[in-house]
């Protein structure tokens, strides 16, 4: 099923008699196998509304993020929460889309500076599991007394509504990138550094380890950049080494979208902990291949099957989620981490008020 209109969509909705798994672009197949008639929003595609003085663009759930990239390009504009592309590290196929990008609140490398998918998030239009549509947000849309869907809806992963349209606040592409890179250290050594640099007064919009190399990327006017590169490698970067322009842009490319994994063998995991329980983390995992992101708080880590990820990560207060693993470790190992009772329990009635019938998506997060 692929409707073209939200109208046509609420109604698929409203006359569905079973389970419904609810897809974008296909690219991001990410959580417990679902069964269900597939509902694509694919269909849901164009950028209906932008004003760049405003600094706002809405477009369609189905609308491919490339499209809605080129268009802010053409004024000089970007979305800054760099959302991340699955598909190398999932071996999918098909064509990312910005409503699913909103869906997974998929952010990027920026989050440290710019915040999260939702942080830009203005407002939403969704289909709920009685097949009515809900409206919640900015620009023209009506809010909804006591929710804050737009939060909300992002990072729901299709189990709460079927996103139809969203609206986002963008940004303006800097004038210049440069990115230091120290190479040749150990988790703790790229840790630490990274640690110091973000304690800087030099307004950092990166910072990861990828390949045994320590990065931080500054971002802004000219001079500005120029100015920042030269104080960090006098304080905290003496001997890194200087990358620019799209040179740099193709550094973060690879760690937003984590290629140093991409066709290998091995369960991914993505992992949220302190920042500076990340290297710490790894030690205690023996060890393994991994890409730190938001300064250590972020770790990709490259794993068998068969190791304790979630027991080490939940001892330090965090949380992880499986990327990637075999149809059977999906099946049988929770992908996101579970909740505990009283959050499971908020979860539990958020999905009976929005999806009573139990229809979208059931049993993707647990």
């Amino acid at each position: 099923m692929k409707p073209e209109s939200e109208a046509a969509l609420a109604e698929i909705v409203k006359n569905a008699d079973g389970p419904l798994r609810i897809v974008g672009g296909g690219t991001r197949d990410i959580g417990a196998p679902v069964e269900g008639a597939e509902l694509s929003v694919a269909g849901l595609r164009g950028v209906t509304l932008y004003e760049p003085g405003a600094l706002t663009v809405v477009a369609q759930a189905g609308t491919p993020l490339a499209e809605v990239e080129t268009a802010l390009a053409a004024e000089g504009q970007r979305l800054a929460f760099e959302p991340m592309d699955h598909r190398a590290l999932l071996g999918t196929q098909g064509t990312p889309t910005i409503g699913g990008a909103v869906a997974a609140n998929v952010s990027g490398p920026r989050r440290i500076q710019a915040g999260a998918c939702r942080d830009s998030l203005l407002g939403v239009r969704f289909v709920d599991g009685m097949g009515r549509v809900v409206k919640n947000g900015g620009r023209v849309m009506k809010n909804v007394t006591g929710y804050d869907l737009v939060k909300l809806m992002a990072g729901s992963w299709g189990t709460l509504g079927v996103l139809s349209e969203v609206s986002l606040k963008v940004q303006a592409i800097p004038e210049a990138e440069a990115t230091l890179v120290g190479r040749g250290m150990s988790a703790a050594e790229g840790g630490r550094a990274l640690s110091a640099v973000l304690g800087s007064p030099y307004d950092v919009s990166g910072a990861a380890m990828m390949g045994g190399a320590a990065m931080v990327r500054l971002e802004g006017l000219g001079d500005s950049v120029s100015y920042r590169v030269k104080r960090l490698l006098v304080a905290q970067c003496n001997g890194w080494e200087v990358v620019e322009g799209e040179a740099s842009a193709a550094l973060w490319r690879d760690v937003r979208d984590v290629v140093p994994f991409a066709g290998r063998e091995g369960a991914v995991w993505r992992v949220s902990v302190k920042p500076s329980d990340g290297p710490k983390l790894l030690e205690a995992l023996g060890g393994p291949e991994a890409v730190l992101d938001w300064g250590g708080g972020l770790v990709w880590v490259l794993m068998d099957e068969a190791s304790g990820v979630r027991a080490e990560v939940e001892r330090r207060g965090g949380h992880a989620t499986l990327v990637r693993a075999s149809e059977a470790m999906r099946a049988k190992v929770p992908v996101f981490q579970p909740e505990v009772a009283p959050v499971a329990a908020i979860s539990r009635g958020l999905r009976a008020k929005f999806d009573p019938r139990g229809i979208f998506n059931p049993g993707l997060m647990g």
